[in-house]
This record gives structure tokens, sequence and C-alpha cells, in this order.
């Protein structure tokens, strides 16, 4: 019985050898997984197509906008001396420097930007542009105003890592930090503060307003003192704050007197 048993066993187990499994598999999944692989291939080429250029939008050839800036470190405030055109000695380009020159000085708290044919608009108009054109360097927890700025024969170097470096000011014992407080329109109180890709901020509407401040960590930043000038320049602004404004002046009323005579008057006799 056993060996009966054994020799069906081995019967059909030789009947197996040197055939080949097979699993079916449906086509479904590969056809979804390439129909999907071809379609976000052709939303990203679309989408690098369809994209604006970086140069397009505002500002644009014959835009003139005045923002308001000031740097803020510590307890000090200040604002770049000369007047852009004139920064020969800066690295930046004469282009740039004629950007940024709108018959302002912006050494008073103002950037001047009119980009020109060619130059930096739309969104290439950055906050850059005006750094390198005073040869300001600024990058994360770190800003260095050139010699010709500072006052002296050397650069004036603000490293949130050296406490050392804010002896004596409101900073010292603090934690300090570096951002750019940005208000899309001046004449709001609504800001963004920035703290990394300054260079990258951009120039997106006239009568905007930057601070560029080293304060320990937490403090305010209020607006910068030339924000309120900003209609001398013809910038109004959309928001609920006040902006400075030149008194209207009316010419006084004048009188002339009548001097047109009376008819005579006659009664009947």
């Amino acid at each position: 019985m056993a060996t009966s048993s054994a020799r069906k066993v081995a019967k059909l187990a030789s009947r197996g050898k040197g055939r080949k499994v097979r699993f079916a598999t449906g086509t479904t999944f590969p056809v979804v997984l390439a129909s999907v692989s071809v379609a976000m291939i052709g939303l990203i080429a679309y989408g690098k197509v369809s994209m604006p250029p970086a140069n397009s939008g505002p500002p644009q050839p014959g835009d003139e906008w005045t923002m308001a800036y000031e740097f803020r470190v510590c307890d000090e405030t200040f604002t770049l001396e000369g007047s852009p055109v004139d920064l020969t000695e800066q690295q930046a380009s004469a282009g740039d420097r004629e950007q940024l020159s709108a018959g302002q000085n912006n050494a008073a708290g103002f950037i001047n930007y009119h980009p020109t044919t060619g130059g930096d608009t739309g969104r290439n108009a950055k906050l850059g542009v005006f750094l390198d054109v005073y040869g300001v360097e600024l990058e994360r927890g770190r800003l260095v105003i050139p010699a010709a700025q500072a006052g002296g024969d050397a650069e004036q170097v603000y490293d949130v890592d050296d406490p050392a470096l804010f002896e004596g000011t409101s900073c010292e014992g603090e934690d300090a930090e570096l951002k750019v407080r940005v208000w899309e329109d001046a004449s709001t109180d609504e800001f963004q503060d920035n703290i990394t890709a300054f260079r990258d901020l951009r120039f997106t509407s006239n009568g905007m307003a930057f601070v560029i401040a080293v304060v320990p960590a937490g403090d305010d930043v209020p607006k910068p003192a030339t924000w309120a000038r900003l209609s001398e320049f013809g910038v109004i602004g959309e928001g609920d704050a006040p902006l400075t404004t030149a008194p209207e002046t009316t010419e006084p009323e004048t009188t002339v007197p009548d001097t047109t005579a009376p008819a005579p008057s006659t009664t009947g006799g």
C-alpha cells in the first residue's frame, strides 16, 4: 500500500519536470503609471513655456518708483551716502547705478528706482541691485557696511554671532537677530519679516518701505523715518495710515465793490 502511494507521487512529480510556471499579470497598472509620467512631463514642459520671463511685469522702463528705507542697528539708525550715479568705485555696473538715480538723492533715505531698457525689470528688480550699488554685504546674520559708508578706513561689520561687536549698545547682552522688514505699502501697518535671501527681496510696487535691522530678538522695528515723506514724490498709499502732504493753499477771496450808480427815481406831481 505504501509502495503504491509512493509510486503515484513520483509519477505526478515527473509529469511537472521541465514545465515553466507562468503568472498571469494585467497591463492596467503599467499603462496608468506610464500615462501619469507622460502627463507630469507635459505639465512641467507647459509650465516652463507658459511662465512669463523674469524681466516681465512691473516695474518697466518709464516707471519711477520711490521707496523708503533705513538701516537700524541696535539703538542707531542711518542711511547711505552719495548719489548712486556717482558711486563709480563700487562694483555695480553703470546701468545699475543709473537705475537708482531718478532725480532724487538716495542718501536721504529713499530708493528711487527707474529701470532702464535691458536693465533689471519685473522680477529682476530686487533689493540686491540697491545693495550692490553701495557695496553693502547682507547675508543671514551678517551685515557689512563698506569703509566709504562707515566713515573710516575700515568696513563696519555687524555679525549676530559675535557679541563683542555690540558692546555699549542696546544689543549688549541680548540675542541679536538680523532681519529685513518689508512693507508692501508703507501707508499700512502690514509687514513681512525676512531672515534670509535678502538680496532676492523684490521691488513689487511704488511706495514700499524697507528696514534692514540688527536688533535684540523680539524687538519691534518701526517704519523708516522717511516713509511719511513718500507723498512728496507723488506716492499715494492705499492704506489708512496718514501720509504727509503739503498744505493746500487757497487764494483769498476778493470783493469787488459795486460802482454802478443807482437809477434816478422819478415822481409824478
